[in-house]
């Protein structure tokens, strides 16, 4: 409930189909959000035509990649025990293997992580994926490999992701990279740059290749996916120089996410992250139309008090968020709305705590990610704000917001008790080899008897018994 990201997920190693031909084991972490999870699946395709299988055995690995979250102190400092252990690995008994470390972190620590502390072999950026097989090359010949430079163009819509680890069901599509916004405590425009768009063409050709092997759900992926813009490549800020055609023939996130869920009425689709201030009505009525994109939208506000969203930077005040999540609701009756908290901003009061929690009253999100705010080095928040909200405030403010977010949880997913909803089954229950998990069209976990169904059935599902995250019921029959 309180996390966005699950923790016992994180690190996962899975083994792809190996390829007959390929003679090199490539080991690869990834930690971090789900961008994150998406570029894996770009670099293993990138090095799958280099000749390497993955292998879930560090110790048998010619190459060790972990790729790296810097939104929190926590994610850098798992990734930093990692590495010590890559490295004892490699003194022990394993010296030929070489060690990468990619993503976000390695934007950000480049110098220290390969010049000062020397416990890398290569550093890689977000934008740089493509660039490893030469950034190896110059490895073995016992240079340094460094490529962190960000991109004005560089989206990958050219590569067709392996799917790491995947179920063969579900899969994130990525739309966008970088991100323009300059929020004050986010790192993410300086790790991966600014924001720049996909070709529709190239998502449109994933999802449907998606499609012909046999995955029923997507997720439209991106820091801001409201904030898609494809007028022929480049970056979003420079369209104010685009051409009178590049304007008119432009496609935004309304206009892609129609043709997604046109091309593909079958699939299930989802979108993720939206951004308050780019949200527009048009996207809204998209969802309402199509019966295939969920009626589910994760809405970060961040903080329910103006004036501590105009220390962030963020570009919406609390009223302006209200009126929006009443368009929501206005449009889409019964979508769930869903958020991500920071607790303890600097300069947060009592009275903006409590602004906090009466949005939260207000709005009764479905679910929420909700965090202690940790000073995050190269961001403007940890440059021009003190972080002067005692610890054990934070810690009583947090635990606060998650005990409402669990009552409203409760709230929510009784609303559906008596009810019949369509779930997607993606896997076991993790609490009964006898049960099917999956998600209804709100993004609710629902449990229920296998029967006779199997993972990659819609299946409806009447409603039981709940908790505060999960829906308990029977199934019904194929929907």
């Amino acid at each position: 409930m309180e996390k966005t990201i699950d923790e016992k997920a994180q690190g996962n190693t899975l083994i792809l189909e190996a390829k007959k031909e390929n003679s090199k084991k490539l080991y690869l972490e990834s930690y971090g959000c789900a961008m994150n999870f998406s570029d894996s699946e770009i670099v293993a395709s990138i090095l799958a035509d280099q000749g390497y299988n993955t292998t879930n055995l560090m110790e048998e690995a010619d190459l060790v990649l972990v790729n790296t979250c810097s939104i929190r102190d926590k994610a850098e400092q798992t990734i930093r025990k990692r590495l010590e252990k890559y490295n004892a690995v490699k003194r022990s008994s394993n010296p030929k293997m070489k060690v990468g470390v990619l993503g976000c972190m390695a934007e950000r620590l480049k110098e220290k992580l390969l010049e000062e502390e020397k416990i890398v072999d290569l550093v890689v950026g977000p934008d740089a994926y493509k660039d490893i097989p030469n950034l190896l090359q110059e490895v073995e010949e016992g240079r340094e490999a460094v490529n962190v430079i960000l991109s004005k163009e560089e989206t990958y819509g050219d590569i067709s992701p392996v799917r790491l680890g995947g179920n063969g069901i579900t899969a994130f599509v990525s739309i966008t990279r970088g991100c323009d916004n300059m929020c004050t405590f986010c790192v993410v425009p300086f790790t991966r740059g600014r924001e720049r768009s996909r070709d529709p063409h190239s998502i449109l050709n994933e999802i449907n290749d998606l499609a012909e092997r046999g995955y029923k759900e997507i997720t439209l992926l991106g820091q801001n996916v409201d904030s898609y813009l494809w007028y022929g490549g480049g970056l979003k800020k420079d369209f104010k120089n685009a051409s009178e055609m590049q304007k008119v023939t432009a496609t935004d996130f309304a206009q892609l996410l129609d043709l997604v869920a046109t091309a593909q009425p079958k699939m299930r689709i989802r979108f993720s992250t939206s951004n308050p201030q780019d949200m527009c009505e048009d996207v809204l009525h998209v969802v309402a139309k199509h019966k295939n994109i969920c009626n589910h939208i994760h809405l970060p506000v961040q903080s329910g008090s103006t004036r501590i969203l105009k220390e962030m930077n963020r570009q919406h005040t609390r009223e302006e968020y209200i009126k929006l999540i009443d368009k929501i609701l206005e449009i889409i009756p019964d979508c769930i709305i869903s958020q991500d908290m920071i607790i303890g901003f600097p300069t947060e009061t009592e009275a903006d705590h409590q602004d906090t929690l009466s949005l939260m009253e207000y709005v009764k999100y479905g679910f929420g990610y909700m965090y202690k705010y940790s000073e995050r080095p190269g961001t403007l928040a940890a440059r021009k704000l003190e972080d002067d909200v005692p610890e054990e405030i934070k810690s009583r403010r947090l635990t606060e917001v998650v005990n409402l977010q669990q009552k409203h949880s409760a709230f929510r997913t009784e609303s559906f008790l008596g009810k019949t909803v369509t779930v997607l089954i993606e896997k076991e229950s993790k609490k009964n080899v006898d049960e099917w998990s999956g998600r209804t069209e709100h993004n609710n976990v629902a449990v229920f008897p296998k029967r006779n169904y199997k993972p990659g059935d819609f299946v409806k599902v009447k409603v039981n018994d709940c908790t505060t995250a999960t829906l308990i019921g029977e199934a019904v029959g194929y929907s």
